[in-house]
């Protein structure tokens, strides 16, 4: 739910967010009662919604509460993290970013609202870990082991869409980045082949929902046999009760999720010094243990090495670095000759 107070009238290019996204406060005003609450704008992709209500938000607010003897507040915003970042520079004025990969907070930058060096942050201004899995129904019926099982001929596949979600394209990199290795019954370091992987499982996609969290919901109500999605999606589902499981591929990627002020609208507000240490907070060792107990692999190595019994170790763990980095992907994966956008392409001519 988003927690907001109107702030005046949206621009045209994100009109159609509104019902979504709410709108939003501007700057405090300068009267003393209000001087003494910051109120912080949370823009999220939709994954860690849990994490940051339950437990990151009301720690940082005590915590701030504990340095300064002030009082923090947020509201919060939970989307697909493409469309998170279109929100933001399209007028949502989001004191802080938290998104499923670097090249939508990038995308943030390339409009100069962001303008320090977010990656200069502890951990390459990242905040989480996880990687990419295979969710299944309890018992796992259908049987599947690795990413090779998801071509089998009638198999429903739930997988959410890279034009909104970050986590749709974990997903794609993942089953790309297998194949190229040699992890999906395809010879090794041979694009082609791997493309043609890629495809054969897209075959098999029905629904591609607008984020990570929806893809998981539409699964949890009994649509598709499996769902490809993050690690924490199924931790998640299982705390609440829901009958799913997963397999983690043999090779799969270390999905990496930065964090970043917004500049442009911390200014505006004078809301800095509380963004920026929330940020800090957020790789604290007590912020670290929050994420784990979510599902998040933690980004501090002693906090990672801590709680590593509550994770499956992943035989081939690489990162996208390993496929390029993310402008060599972009490129590659998702541009306009992109092995994705011909996979996209010919799965609507198919239709």
């Amino acid at each position: 739910m988003i927690r907001t107070r109107r702030f005046g009238v949206w621009l045209g290019a994100i009109s159609l967010l509104v019902p979504f996204l709410g709108s939003c406060r501007r700057a405090e005003t300068s009267t003393p009662a209000a001087s003494k609450t910051t109120t912080l704008l949370l823009a999220a992709y939709s994954t860690p919604r849990e994490a940051y209500r339950d437990a990151l938000l009301p720690g940082f607010e005590a915590a701030w509460k504990q340095k300064t003897g002030g009082a923090v507040e947020f509201r919060t915003s939970y989307q697909g993290s493409g469309a998170q970042a279109r929100a933001i520079i399209g007028g949502f004025e989001a004191d802080v970013a938290a998104l499923a990969l670097a090249p939508d907070i990038d995308k943030i930058v390339t409009e100069k609202l962001i303008t320090q060096d977010w990656k200069a942050r502890a951990h390459g201004g990242m905040v989480t870990n996880s990687v990419v899995v295979i969710a299944v129904r309890k018992g796992n019926p259908s049987g599947i082991k690795d990413w090779q099982d998801l071509t089998r001929s009638g198999l429903n596949v739930l997988t959410p869409d890279p034009k909104t979600s970050g986590g749709a394209m974990w997903n794609i990199n993942a089953i790309y980045g297998a194949a190229l290795r040699g992890h999906a019954g395809v010879p090794a370091n041979d694009p082609a082949a791997a493309a043609a992987f890629l495809a054969s499982v897209f075959k098999n996609v029905t629904i591609m929902d607008k984020g990570a969290r929806e893809s998981i919901t539409t699964f949890e109500k009994g649509v598709g046999d499996v769902a490809i999605t993050y690690e924490n999606e199924v931790l998640t589902a299982q705390a609440a009760g829901e009958p799913l499981e997963y397999i983690v591929p043999k090779s799969t990627i270390l999905i990496q999720n930065p964090a970043a002020v917004v500049d442009a609208y911390v200014e505006k507000h004078g809301t800095r010094d509380a963004a920026a240490a929330f940020l800090d907070y957020l790789v604290t060792p007590d912020a670290q243990r929050a994420f784990a107990k979510s599902g998040f692999r933690p980004v501090d190595p002693d906090v990672a090495k801590e709680t590593e019994a509550r994770f499956p170790k992943v035989e081939d763990l690489w990162t996208v670095d390993d496929l390029g980095g993310w402008p060599k992907v972009l490129e590659d994966i998702y541009g306009p000759k992109g092995i994705w956008t011909k996979v996209f392409a010919d799965k609507g001519a198919a239709k």
